[in-house]
């Protein structure tokens, strides 16, 4: 498994339908990352058995309060429950004066660190890199600054076939086919040719979140071809007008993005109170793009 996404939350603006405000917990090579935490996210963890306390790193997409009221109550769990480790907090501008406000008036003195980092309003960079996995942000166009999330997994080694090479072989040439060069002798003579020796690496697996969004074509190039793509649909598409004018996206738009960005698979999610069954939204984006699955609570998506 590359890669597991548990949907906490998958509602717009308040809870409504027993569907909660947005939150989504994103495992990829074993490292958990929290998605926006809405409000009760802290809740909806307990109740799907997620470990609040292996989470290190939490991705806010904006300061819109369905993505962030559940941030306070989460921290401050945290510190009850004993927590020693830094807490990673990637977010707009804005949100560390906000929760160091709330710890001020609190007298509230953490027993862990917090540390911040800001991306910057409307630009694309690098949030987060470990020896396998980048984060990258990148611009959406919403009411207020608002950025979506790339995770991927970075280019793997190729893979040596069993049984050909000598199992004295040293550790260097090991090194040198697996980053797919051939092994050479003092004079420059191929002695191991890579191509026999090794197979493709393993495929890359990559997840684009896209929050809170109208429309936008300018998203495509940093989702194009991910495995998995999030992209809101708030609305039905009898109601683009009012999509438009609240900065929210259609089911139709979710899919036309979708399908131009050549993405394997599409999630919607972020669905409006006025809709308490979701099935109709699901079919409508199907009409444009097929492998499209509904984002519902407590449920599990992997990528294989």
């Amino acid at each position: 498994m590359s890669f597991s996404l548990k949907i906490l939350g998958s509602n717009a603006a308040i809870a409504a339908h027993h569907r909660h405000q947005t939150s989504q917990v994103l495992t990829m090579m074993q490292v958990p990352f929290l998605i926006d935490c809405g409000e009760g996210t802290q809740l909806r963890l307990k109740k799907f058995k997620v470990k609040s306390q292996r989470i290190d790193h939490i991705f806010i997409s904006h300061l819109h309060g369905d993505h962030y009221y559940g941030l306070m109550g989460l921290i401050s769990s945290l510190h009850l429950y004993g927590r020693k480790k830094p807490l990673n907090i990637y977010a707009p501008p804005g949100l560390k004066e906000i929760i160091s406000i709330q710890l001020k008036y609190s007298h509230s003195i953490l027993n862990y660190e917090i540390n911040y980092q800001e991306w910057t309003p409307g630009q694309s960079e690098l949030l987060f890199e470990n020896v396998n996995l980048t984060v990258h942000s990148f611009p959406l166009d919403h009411r207020i600054d608002c950025s979506g999330f790339l995770f991927q997994e970075k280019p793997k080694k190729r893979k040596i076939k069993k049984g050909l090479l000598e199992k004295n072989i040293s550790p260097l040439t090991i090194i040198t086919l697996k980053d797919g060069k051939d092994v050479l002798d003092e004079n420059g003579k191929i002695l191991l040719e890579n191509k026999k020796y090794t197979d493709n690496p393993a495929r890359q697996c990559s997840y684009a979140y896209c929050s809170d969004t109208r429309y936008d074509e300018n998203i495509i190039p940093y989702i194009k071809g991910v495995d998995l793509l999030y992209h809101e649909a708030t609305f039905k598409e009898d109601m683009k007008e009012r999509a438009d004018e609240t900065y929210h996206s259609t089911t139709i738009q979710a899919g036309e993005i979708a399908k131009k960005a050549k993405v394997k698979k599409l999630l919607i999610g972020h669905y409006s109170t006025r809709y308490k069954e979701l099935e109709p939204m699901l079919e409508e984006t199907r009409t444009i793009f097929a492998n499209t699955e509904l984002a519902l609570e407590g449920e599990t998506i992997t990528q294989e």
